[in-house]
């Protein structure tokens, strides 16, 4: 039996709740279940749209983006009052916009430097980088803000909004096309602006970024040199396997696919991609039925609208806790609820697992992982819970 209907992810955002977006439920379709024993421990609750969840190098506390603005701590396991920073009076939250990403710089403990991804209120991208209070180790200087990059966004939804420090030390950017359906514009395929795309760029300045030497685009004039990968139509959530360097891409599908692209290290982790959109929607012809699929990078995961609507990119496991996890990336459906899993094998996605157990009952807009490599799922209910072994 097909599932219902589910509103489209801008939609969801929009009214937060689970019931509107199908949350919850289970698909008839899909991988079998998992046989591990895992479950779900609650870490925070009382959250507004929590959309992350990360920490810095060696740091016991978890940080949590809010999506109006605010960014929380976790410490000794207790939700601190106080914001570490609230952006309330910059940031914009209609549709698919708001605070939508946080990274700490790999030298935080020294040089207390963070990163943030949001829209401002004209509802354009800002990346930005704030620091520390010289006194107070749980609080940010709201003062300290340094623009180090801007993008003009003409709708409300595809924002993107992933910022992390790569295994090179680089700041990866993930933006989306900009919103319009089917990208008529051809931002995904072109890479004369940063939309629709992934950006590499140095911030070890503390106060500007320059563009490193090997981006693939670096000397061209009819490019971007910023750009990483293209043919993406909004990559709301990346990240690097810390074991092996390969970069993994959860891109939200528009009409019938969603996909999971992953590149290896081996293969330059992304320099220089073409992920297909808008020619192609997962492995599929979209935007033109005589297009080739194979001139592009293709997905090593796709699932239809008949098993959800919009899916939400986690991380590859490496945590301690729950050895029998070891290298398998997770990832969910915002609509739909589930939670599922796959490793990476010569390039191809094996061991494909629903997890039930770690189903949360809502929304989920984003994973998280705390210092040690321990995963956590959060949902736009306001819910924090860590992945554990039963």
């Amino acid at each position: 039996m097909r599932p219902a209907r589910t509103l489209p992810l801008a939609l969801c955002l929009l009214v937060s709740s689970a019931s509107a977006c199908g949350a919850g439920g289970e698909s008839p379709l899909g991988p079998p279940e998992g046989t591990i024993p895992v479950g779900l421990e609650q870490v925070a609750s009382g959250l507004s749209f929590p959309v992350y969840l990360t920490a810095p190098p060696g740091d016991a506390r978890l940080f949590i983006a809010e999506k109006g603005g605010a960014i929380r701590i976790v410490k000794d396991g207790a939700l601190l009052p106080t914001p570490f920073l609230s952006l309330a009076g910059r940031v914009t939250t209609g549709g698919e916009q708001g605070l939508l990403g946080l990274a700490f710089d790999p030298a935080y403990a020294t040089n207390g430097r963070f990163v943030v991804h949001y829209t401002d209120a004209s509802g354009n991208t800002v990346v930005s980088m704030f620091r520390v209070s010289a006194g107070d180790p749980d609080q940010a200087d709201p003062a300290s803000e340094t623009v180090l990059l801007t993008a003009e966004q003409p709708f409300v939804n595809h924002n993107g909004g992933q910022i992390l420090f790569g295994p090179d030390g680089m700041l990866y950017i993930g933006l989306g096309d900009g919103g319009n359906e089917g990208d008529p514009d051809g931002r995904g395929q072109s890479v004369t602006d940063l939309l629709g795309d992934i950006l590499r760029v140095d911030v070890s300045s503390g106060t500007s970024y320059t563009v490193p030497p090997d981006n693939p685009f670096v000397g061209r004039t009819d490019a971007r040199p910023e750009i990483w990968s293209y043919g993406l139509r909004n990559p709301w959530r990346f990240t690097f396997d810390p074991a092996t360097g390969d970069l993994y891409i959860a891109d939200v599908g528009a009409h019938t696919w969603e996909e999971v692209d992953v590149v290896t290290a081996a293969g330059g982790a992304g320099r220089g991609t073409n992920f297909g959109w808008n020619s192609t929607e997962g492995r599929h012809c979209y935007a033109s039925p005589a297009c080739d699929p194979n001139a592009f990078t293709l997905p090593v995961l796709e699932y239809s609208h008949d098993e959800g609507c919009s899916i939400t990119g986690g991380f590859v496991y490496r945590g301690a806790v729950i050895p029998a996890l070891q290298g398998h990336y997770f990832y969910a459906d915002f609509c739909q609820g589930w939670v599922r899993s796959f490793r990476l094998q010569d390039g191809q996605a094996v061991e494909s697992q629903q997890w039930s157990a770690l189903a949360p009952g809502g929304t989920i807009p984003s994973f998280g992982q705390d210092a040690a490599g321990e995963l956590y799922i959060l949902t736009a209910e306001g819910l924090v819970s860590r992945i554990v072994p039963r």
